[in-house]
C-alpha cells in the first residue's frame, strides 16, 4: 500500500478551531440521544405506538451506529477525513430533519436508522481529527476538551428535551439539531483543512458483512433480554439465537480480517501494548459506569417521587464538573505519570458506586448529588489520559482505525452493561420482595398491631371506614415492602458496577507510561 501523509497546515489558531468544530458536532450527536429519552412518552402518545415499537427508537439509531462504526477507518483513509466528516454530517442532518417529520412510527424509525449512520460516524472520525491535528504532546489536553462536549450533552440533553416537549412538541427534539448541522458543514468546508493518507486499498467486503451482522444482532440481542414481551430472560430461543448468530460472525470477522491482504480492521493494530489495554480498561469501566446510568433516574422517580425534569436537574452540574476536570486531566498527565490520573479517576467512580450501594427510601438529596459530582469528576479525570496513552504510539494512518474501535468497544460494554445490570435487577429485587414477604408474620400480633395504628390513622385522617382503612392499611405495608425490595435489589447492582469498575485497576497497572 502507498501512503502518502499530506498533513494539514496552519497557524497555531488552526487546530483549536477544528476542535471547536468537532466538540460542536460532539454535542449535537451525543445530545440527540439523550433527549430523545426525554420525549419518548410522548412520541408514543402522538403516534399511537406501543412501548415495543418506540423501542426501535432508541434501538434502530444504537444498532446502525454500531454497525457504521468499523468502516469509519477505511472511508476516513480512502476519501479524507474532511469530506467523511462532511457527509456523516450531512447525513445526521438530513436523518433529523426527516425525524421531525414523521407521521407514523415506521417512519420514524427507518429515519432514526438513517441518522444513526452519520452520528456512527461523527464520533470516530471527529476524535481523529482532533488527534490528528495536534501534537502527541497537546493531545491529552485536547481530548480533555473534546470530553467536554459529550459531558454538557449529557448534562444539558434531559433539561432541553424536557424543554422542548413541554413548550414546543417532540418534533423540535429533532429540528434543533437542523441548524447546528448546516452551521457546522458551512464551518468545516470553510476552516478545515483535508488530511489523507493517500491509501488506495480495496474495501473489505467480508469483514464488512460479518461486522454488521455481529455487532447489530449481539446488541440486539442484549436489548431483547431485558424486553417487556421476553419472560424467559436469557434462556428465551430469540436471544439464544441472536447469541449464536453473533457467536459465528465474531469467528468469521476474525478470521476474514486476520486473512485477507487488506483488512478493514486491521486486527494487528492489538499488538500495541498500551492500546490493547486501555481498550480492555474502556470494556471493563464502560459496563459499570455506562451500564449503570439508568439506575440513579428509576431510584430517583419510581422511589423518591421525583419528576422527569427535576431528576435531570440532578445531572446538570455532572457535566460541568466533568468539562472542567477533562481538559485539566489531559494537560495533568503531560507533567505526571497518567497511571495517577487513572487510578484517582477510577477510585472516585469506585467511591460514587459504594455511595450508591447505600440508597434507602429516606437518603438525603445532597447524598445523592455528591456521588453523581464525585462519578462526574471521575469519568473526566479518567478517559482523556486513558484515550491519550492508549493513541500514544498509534500512527496518524491507523487513527482513524483505532478511534473506531475504541468507540466500539465502549459501545459493547456499556450495551452489556445495560442488558446485565437490568436482568440482574430484576432478578435481585424478586429475591428481596421473597425474602421480606417471608420476614413478616402476618398472621402475628406485630402485624396486626401496625395494621391497627394505621387504619386508625387512615380513618381519622381521611375519613374512610373501617374495612376500607383496614384494606388500605394493608396494601400500603405491601407497598412499602416492594418499594424496600426495590432499592435494595438497585443497592445489590450498584455494589456490582462497584466491583466491576474496581477491576480495571488491574490491567491499569500494566501499561507503559514512561516515555522514551
Amino acid at each position: 500500500m502507498n501512503v502518502v501523509t499530506a498533513t494539514p497546515i496552519g497557524g497555531g489558531s488552526y487546530k483549536w478551531l477544528v476542535l471547536f468544530n468537532v466538540m460542536l458536532t460532539t454535542f449535537m450527536a451525543v445530545l440527540d440521544s439523550t433527549v430523545v429519552n426525554t420525549g419518548l412518552p410522548v412520541i408514543m402518545g402522538t403516534l399511537g405506538a406501543s412501548m415495543n415499537s418506540a423501542e426501535w427508537i432508541l434501538t434502530g439509531y444504537m444498532l446502525s451506529m454500531a454497525t457504521i462504526l468499523p468502516a469509519a477507518g477505511w472511508l476516513s483513509d480512502r476519501f479524507g477525513y474532511k469530506r467523511i466528516f462532511i457527509f456523516s454530517l450531512t447525513v445526521f442532518t438530513v436523518g433529523s430533519f426527516m425525524c421531525g417529520n414523521s407521521t407514523a412510527i415506521g417512519e420514524l424509525v427507518f429515519w432514526r436508522i438513517f441518522q444513526g449512520i452519520g452520528g456512527g460516524l461523527l464520533m470516530p472520525v471527529g476524535m481523529a481529527v482532533v488527534t490528528t491535528v495536534f501534537p502527541v504532546e497537546q493531545r491529552g489536553m485536547a481530548l480533555g476538551f473534546w470530553a467536554i462536549a459529550s459531558a454538557a450533552s449529557v448534562s444539558f440533553g434531559p433539561l432541553i428535551g424536557g424543554y422542548l416537549v413541554d413548550n414546543l412538541n417532540w418534533n423540535y427534539i429533532f429540528f434543533v439539531n437542523i441548524p447546528i448541522g448546516i452551521f457546522s458543514i458551512i464551518y468545516t468546508m470553510i476552516v478545515q483543512q483535508e488530511y489523507k493518507t493517500g491509501m488506495r486499498q480495496k474495501f473489505d467486503i467480508p469483514g464488512f458483512i460479518t461486522s454488521a451482522v455481529f455487532l447489530p444482532v449481539f446488541l440486539y440481542g442484549l436489548s431483547e433480554v431485558t424486553s417487556s414481551t421476553n419472560t424467559k430472560g436469557w434462556s428465551s430461543p430469540l436471544v439464544l439465537g441472536c447469541m449464536w448468530v453473533a457467536v459465528v460472525s465474531f469467528v468469521l470477522f476474525l478470521y476474514t480480517e486476520l486473512t485477507v491482504k487488506h483488512p478493514m480492521i486491521n486486527l494487528k493494530i492489538f499488538k500495541d501494548h498500551n492500546f490493547s489495554l486501555a481498550n480492555l480498561i474502556v470494556f471493563i469501566f464502560g459496563i459499570g459506569m455506562f451500564g449503570s446510568t439508568f439506575l440513579i433516574p428509576l431510584y430517583m422517580q419510581d422511589s423518591l417521587g421525583y419528576s422527569a425534569y427535576q431528576t435531570g436537574l440532578f445531572f446538570l452540574p455532572v457535566g460541568f464538573l466533568q468539562a472542567v476536570a477533562s481538559p485539566l486531566a489531559g494537560n495533568a498527565s503531560r507533567w505526571v505519570n497518567p497511571k495517577v490520573v487513572i487510578v484517582l479517576g477510577l477510585f472516585l467512580l469506585c467511591t460514587s458506586f459504594y455511595m450508591n450501594y447505600s440508597f434507602s427510601f429516606l437518603t438525603d438529596k445532597w447524598y445523592i448529588m455528591i456521588s453523581l459530582y464525585l462519578r462526574g469528576v471521575g469519568l473526566g479525570i479518567l478517559y482523556p489520559p486513558l484515550l491519550n496513552v492508549s493513541l500514544r504510539q498509534i500512527s496518524n494512518q491507523q487513527m482513524a482505525q483505532a478511534s473506531s474501535v475504541t468507540n466500539i468497544v465502549r459501545q459493547i460494554g456499556g450495551s452489556f452493561g445495560v442488558a446485565m445490570f437490568s436482568h440482574l435487577l430484576s432478578q435481585r429485587q424478586t429475591y428481596h420482595t421473597e425474602r421480606y414477604h417471608e420476614a413478616i408474620a402476618y398472621t402475628g400480633e406485630t402485624y396486626s398491631n401496625v395494621v391497627d395504628g394505621l387504619s386508625r390513622f387512615f380513618s381519622s385522617s381521611g375519613g374512610l371506614g373501617h374495612t376500607e382503612s383496614v384494606s388500605y392499611a394493608k396494601q400500603y405495608i405491601l407497598e412499602h415492602v416492594d418499594m424496600e425490595a426495590y432499592i435494595s435489589g438497585i443497592n445489590d447492582v450498584f455494589f456490582v458496577a462497584f466491583v466491576t469498575t474496581l477491576l480495571a485497576v488491574i490491567p491499569m497497572f500494566f501499561l507503559k507510561t514512561k516515555r522514551k
